[in-house]
Formats: C-alpha cells, structure tokens, sequence
C-alpha cells in the first residue's frame, strides 16, 4: 500500500484537476441507485479525505442537501472529515482485548505518538483509532496498522513497532 502512496498522481494535482476528476467521476455515476456511497469512497480516494468543501460540492452536483451527504460521510466509520495519516493504527476495543489490555495499549499509543485517540501526528504519518472487534479475539490484545494485523500485543513492544514505520 506505501507504493500505491508514492505513486498516486493525486498527490501532484492541484486542487482544481482533483475536482474536476470528482466531477466527472459523479457524472458517471448520477441517476444510480445507492450512488452517494459509491461516490464518497472515491472522492476520499482522490482527495485523502472529506472535508467540508469537498461534501458541499458532492452535495451540488449529486442535487442532495448538504446535511444528507454529511450525514452519510460522518455515520460511517470508513470515511473521515481530517487528514488521516499514511498510517492508521485501529486499537482493537472489543471484549477480549479489552480485558487483556486494550486500554493499555491505547496509552501507550497516546504517549509514544504524542496524539488522542481520532487525531493524526503533526508529521502526518499515524491516525490513532479505536474498534470494536477485528476477530482475533483469541490472541488479545490486537491491533491494525492499515491492513496488517498484530497479534498479543505488548505496550513495551509498541515503540520499536512503530519505528519500523518511520
């Protein structure tokens, strides 16, 4: 996935050729049903996220009233309205590793990224986040980092796997 990153011409587009690429993508998929989710996850594609400005102008072109695309963009958890960072580490919440020490794993996270749960570090590189359950109950604790899962994981680990990202 960090080779997709490098090599997304999204990054070297100006912020108009990045709308007009929206544009047209919502032209193609206007009058389908169930398009506004469709849309979103491509536009946060291209754009990296949701901001307002961005949901306004879906809101125009798709004819929808602001507060039902905004509504749709803030309900589900895959889309975000900040800059998330290169990488997302989601600390599993659910009951297995809660009670195997979830919690502590988040405040170990908060102390080595310098971030709260929801935000991205200054440099851009990690969003902190919470789940619910990723089925690895089992070998609790669990976290993801983008889409690789870690297994048992142990708070006095955590600073030399992060560092493997820097």
């Amino acid at each position: 996935m960090k080779e997709q990153v490098k090599h997304c011409a999204c990054q070297t587009e100006t912020e108009q050729e990045k709308l007009e690429r929206i544009g047209e993508m919502i032209e193609e998929y206007k009058g389908l049903e169930g398009n506004l989710i469709q849309v979103l996850h491509l536009a946060q594609g291209i754009y990296g996220y949701l901001p307002l400005h961005l949901l306004e102008f879906i809101a125009a072109k798709l004819n929808l009233p602001l507060s039902k695309v905004y509504g749709v963009a803030t309900f589900y958890s895959f889309f975000s309205t900040k800059p998330r960072g290169e990488y997302k580490i989601k600390v599993c919440l659910g009951t297995a590793c809660y009670v195997r020490g979830g919690k502590k794993i988040v405040e170990r996270l908060r102390e080595i990224l310098g971030i709260e749960v929801g935000e991205t570090t200054p440099d851009g590189k990690f969003t902190l986040e919470v789940m619910r359950c990723i089925g690895a109950c089992g070998l609790a604790p669990a976290i993801t980092i983008n889409d690789q899962v870690f297994k048992q994981v142990n708070p006095d680990k955590l600073q030399k796997l992060i560092e493997k990202y820097y």
